[in-house]
């Protein structure tokens, strides 16, 4: 039951300043690395690419934004360097989107310093803790905890 000093609300704003934490300290450490203008809605859009390419409709489903909304997301990381276009080997009538090297540079980055950041925060407040909020949160999160449709969630 919630408390006057642990009132219900705290908790979502907790986590979510848990989160902007750790996203803060990644693209601090990214800038450090040579990627100063990926920005946190640039991880959700390189992950929905994927590794073979996607096409900006289908990057707007997965993300839960219109087409055009997706579109200019991805112009402005073609103009970054982080994805280009190209046509689909499969159907000559589709365009896909693609992560460049660059692109793939900055998610394999951004892997290392998450698992970097875990580790501090492991030493701050104890491995066993850090484990048990991850096994808490994976009991109370659905099962499709990686959701890439947040910007989306977020803008809606």
């Amino acid at each position: 039951m919630a408390t006057p000093d642990r009132p219900g609300f705290a908790l979502p704003l907790l986590l979510l300043a848990g989160f902007r934490t750790l996203i803060d300290d990644l693209h601090a450490e990214l800038a450090r690395q040579g990627h100063p203008d990926l920005r946190p809605l640039h991880g959700f859009v390189l992950q929905a690419v994927g590794p073979g390419g996607t096409t900006a409709s289908d990057l707007g489903q997965r993300l839960g934004v219109s087409k055009q909304a997706a579109g200019k997301t991805v112009d402005r990381l073609v103009a970054l360097g982080y994805l280009e276009r190209g046509d689909d080997p499969a159907d000559a009538r589709r365009k896909l989107v693609r992560l460049t090297a660059r692109g793939v540079d900055g998610l394999s980055r951004s892997a290392v310093v998450f698992d970097q950041l875990r580790d501090r925060w492991a030493a701050t407040l104890g491995a066993d803790r850090v484990a048990a909020i991850e096994d808490d949160l994976r009991r109370m999160a659905p099962a499709d905890v990686f959701r890439l449709d947040v910007p989306g969630w977020f803008g809606g």
